[in-house]
């Protein structure tokens, strides 16, 4: 039974709706006032608000603003009940988030047509977000296991070699047996926070209200953050340093967060670092114009074809009995996410066994010149 939180501080009106919306069987919460409605909501989490936009104290306007900027109650689908629904009243609303209007007076067709939609559209999404969550599930069971059970029989068997023969080592013996631990420990605890990240993109790109809890901000210097990130994966290399290189142009403030511009780096970089074998170059090179700021990286490692650039995917690995590389195949579709979230753009070139180039695009923020006069 869906329940409906109807806020009208008129009682007749409010009594008519309540009694409208209970023959109808659905389950009914009223409230006299803003403040009330407010409370009643986020106690309730009722499927669906009914607000009349003109009430003393706290408005319509300021119920649905408190509703929507608290996680709980932000995709609650929410019909305003006006008097006068000008255009700039409706623009008003739905700037807010508003669902839908209804004009005073209202017939119960109306109002039942308008509740009807707004609840079929809710479900719709919820539908299309299950699906998706079913999808990963899939993925999930069918790739999670195995790759969480290799780090882990790593750090498993190489403390159990510890702990039965630790009084009878050497220090030097113990000391490279503890940094394969750590190894395989950074290992999982890397794969873990893919699979979560990329569990919660995908919910994010199928739920628009999620958007409003999503990070905001700009990297005004991206090339100290690049030089950083790049330091800290070769790390995890120590033989590929030599392979390396950068070619870093000026900076610009680029409009993306600072952790998911690490992250695409991160990424990117890894990838080519890992499908690349030791003396095959790699590099990155960074341009803009005046929209768009490009990071492209090249490696001469194992490459793909068209096709599989085409199939490009999460939990996905190409050729993995021949290249038997670690992971889940999860950075590309994390980057990729994550660029259509900021409006950036991901293409991929490559001619196998020779070169692979991965370009990113981002857009840059726009500062506007003003000309002083003396």
């Amino acid at each position: 039974m869906k329940r409906i939180l109807v806020i009208e501080d008129e009682s007749d009106v409010r009594e008519i709706i309540l009694d409208i919306l209970e023959a109808e069987e659905f389950s009914v919460i009223g409230a006299e006032n803003g403040k009330e409605g407010v409370r009643l909501a986020q106690e309730h989490l009722p499927d669906l608000v009914i607000c009349d936009v003109m009430m003393p104290e706290m408005d319509g306007y300021d119920v649905l603003k408190i509703l929507r900027e608290e996680k709980t109650t932000s995709t609650i689908p929410f019909i305003f009940l006006t008097a006068k629904a000008t255009r700039e009243n409706i623009r008003q609303g739905m700037n807010l988030g508003a669902d839908d209007y209804l004009t005073k007076p209202f017939s119960r067709k109306d109002l039942l047509g308008a509740i009807s939609s707004r609840i079929q559209k809710k479900v719709a999404i919820e539908d299309k977000i299950q699906a998706h969550l079913d999808d990963l599930r899939s993925s999930l069971s069918l790739s999670l296991p195995h790759e969480l059970r290799t780090p882990l029989n790593g750090i498993l068997g190489i403390s159990q070699l510890l702990i039965e023969d630790f009084t009878e080592m050497e220090p030097h013996e113990v000391q490279p047996m503890l940094a394969d631990i750590n190894t395989s420990a950074q290992r999982l605890y890397r794969l873990i926070s893919n699979f979560l990240l990329y569990a919660d993109l995908e919910l994010l790109v199928h739920d628009s209200e999620r958007m409003k809890f999503w990070p905001k901000g700009s990297v005004k210097d991206p090339n100290t953050l690049i030089q950083k990130v790049a330091n800290e994966t070769l790390e995890m290399f120590p033989e590929r340093p030599a392979d390396f290189s950068l070619e870093l142009q000026q900076n610009i403030e680029v409009e993306v967060p600072p952790d998911i511009l690490k992250k695409i780096v991160e990424e990117l970089l890894n990838n080519a670092l890992k499908f690349s074998d030791k003396l095959e170059k790699v590099y990155i090179k960074t341009h803009q114009d005046q929209q768009q700021y490009y990071l492209e990286f090249f490696n001469q490692g194992q490459g793909m074809t068209a096709n599989q650039i085409a199939k490009l995917g999460a939990y996905k690995q190409f050729d993995s009995s021949r290249s038997e590389h670690q992971g889940a195949g999860l950075g590309l579709a994390i980057v990729k996410r994550l660029l259509d979230i900021h409006k950036g753009d991901l293409t991929i070139n490559s001619i196998p066994n020779q070169i692979t180039t991965v370009r990113v695009s981002l857009p840059i923020v726009n500062v506007e010149v003003v000309e002083s006069c003396d």
